[in-house]
């Protein structure tokens, strides 16, 4: 018990620490100070700095992913089987913007640590993001069921715009804030839900128009 309280002690102390001062100004004596327990014994619970990153890192996106699938889950449900192209992008953005958006998960640890997960790019997390995608692979295939006239490769950068989007708003909603003298209101986490998903969905629906060719290109196929 007293071993399972001082690895919690250590995980809490460090993404109150990360999240207000970031993974680089934050040092192993910082948390083990943060969380008055001994340096022996972050070594003997995680080894170095970046398994304790990505012990807080995981932990976190498995809820994260495990929220966003059992919405699409729902979608799909409701669907019949196939959900609306617009259902299953609101599950894939939708739960990390409702957890770090609005004025209550703005202030607290675990959304500031997931805002500083977004924004700094470390490598025990740039590492686990490019590990862990099978759960990407569930949404692009419900978007091939939703929309299977699209190429598969249309299907993979409309999913990659939309999270885009989603951690774009993230990182960068004081500035949008400040841009709009206060008329996109970031506090309206269901507005911003709803406005990523309808970009994203328009980039997935909307087809091309045939453009007239250069000059050039045209003479030099007419000869």
């Amino acid at each position: 018990m007293a071993t399972d309280h001082t690895r919690t002690a250590i995980l809490i102390a460090a993404e109150r620490l990360y999240a207000e001062r970031g993974f680089s100004d934050v040092t192993l004596r910082d948390i083990v100070a943060e969380a008055n327990v001994n340096l022996a014994a972050v070594n003997y619970h995680f080894g170095s700095k970046d398994e304790l990153i990505a012990e807080l890192f995981v932990t976190r996106s498995i809820a994260l992913n495990r929220e966003r699938l059992r919405e699409l889950r729902a979608a799909e449900d409701a669907g019949g089987g196939r959900a609306e192209i617009g259902a299953i992008l609101r599950a894939l953005v939708g739960p990390i913007l409702r957890g770090c958006l609005g004025p209550e998960n703005q202030r607290s640890p675990v959304a500031r640590f997931m805002i500083r997960a977004s924004i700094e790019s470390v490598p025990p997390i740039r590492r686990i993001k490019n590990k862990e995608i099978d759960h990407l692979r569930k949404f692009a295939a419900a978007m091939k069921r939703a929309l299977p006239d699209n190429s598969e490769v249309d299907l993979f950068w409309g999913l990659h715009f939309a999270l885009a989007m989603a951690h774009h708003t993230i990182r960068e909603s004081e500035r949008l804030t400040k841009l709009s003298d206060g008329r996109c209101d970031l506090d309206d986490v269901e507005d911003v839900i709803a406005r990523v998903v309808r970009g994203a969905v328009l980039g997935l629906t909307t087809r091309e128009t045939a453009t007239k060719p250069p000059a050039k290109l045209a003479a030099r196929e007419a000869r």
